[in-house]
């Protein structure tokens, strides 16, 4: 599993997570939480390219509010 990073914000429906270093995931890669729940899949990359950001589509039953300050990881 790779480390995604932590969600910093939300923004028209979609968790913004700050990844940790330059190396991304794909968009399409599925996101997992802490405790390996599914939580929504990567829709886009956009940033720094030393630290981007990645924006995370969440699953529908999966709450925006509840992932502010979650970390997230790649599956």
């Amino acid at each position: 599993m790779h480390r995604i990073g932590e969600v910093v914000r939300t923004a028209q429906g979609l968790a913004i997570v700050r990844c940790p270093d330059d190396d991304p995931p794909d968009v399409g890669t599925e996101a997992v939480d802490e405790q390996l729940n599914a939580v929504g899949r990567v829709v886009d990359v956009f940033g720094p390219t030393s630290r981007p950001y990645v924006a995370v589509s969440p699953d529908d039953d999966t709450s925006l509010a509840a992932l502010l300050g979650a970390k997230l990881y790649a599956r």
